[in-house]
């Protein structure tokens, strides 16, 4: 069975009231079927996803971690903080944006499958995906392939 990362967004848009704007609506209808067929795959999130999730108003936190509820949790380990610093350092990931590095790493140095997200900035990019690949690969490690779950859906 494949293993999929769950970034935080992806619990996000899960949980979300519908959006007016067609993109997101689009993206959390996505999200939702997606999850319908998520069974076929062993979900892990990491401990800041949990932290994230817990953030913000407090109706939709309790959502988003009730989503949370059964789904393995990976450690965020030493070498996982490793990864992310070196890929702020190499500078495929902005310095500002830690947490970030942080969901690539997790899932790296766990040998996991899947990263699914629906962060297109500094996650699932076109021009940084291949850079992220590459990197773990010259360090021996096999990357996570970073998606969305319209990809993963394959449609």
């Amino acid at each position: 069975m494949k293993s999929v990362y769950i970034e935080t967004s992806i619990i996000s848009y899960l949980a979300a009231r519908p959006s007016r704007d067609l993109i997101i609506a689009a993206h959390q209808q996505l999200t939702h079927d997606w999850w319908q067929c998520s069974s076929k795959y062993e979900l892990v999130v990491s401990e800041l996803v949990v932290t994230e999730a817990s953030k913000g108003d407090a109706s939709a936190a309790k959502q988003r971690l009730a989503l949370l509820e059964g789904v393995n949790r990976l450690a965020l380990s030493e070498q996982a903080h490793l990864f992310a610093q070196q890929m702020i350092f190499a500078k495929l990931i902005p310095k500002n944006e830690m947490a970030d590095a942080l969901h690539i790493a997790v899932a790296a140095a766990s040998g996991i499958d899947f990263l699914l997200t629906w962060n297109c900035a500094h996650i699932a990019n076109a021009a940084i995906r291949p850079k992220i690949d590459d990197w773990f690969r010259v360090h021996g490690i096999t990357p996570p392939t970073i998606c969305t779950p319209e990809e993963l859906l394959g449609k």
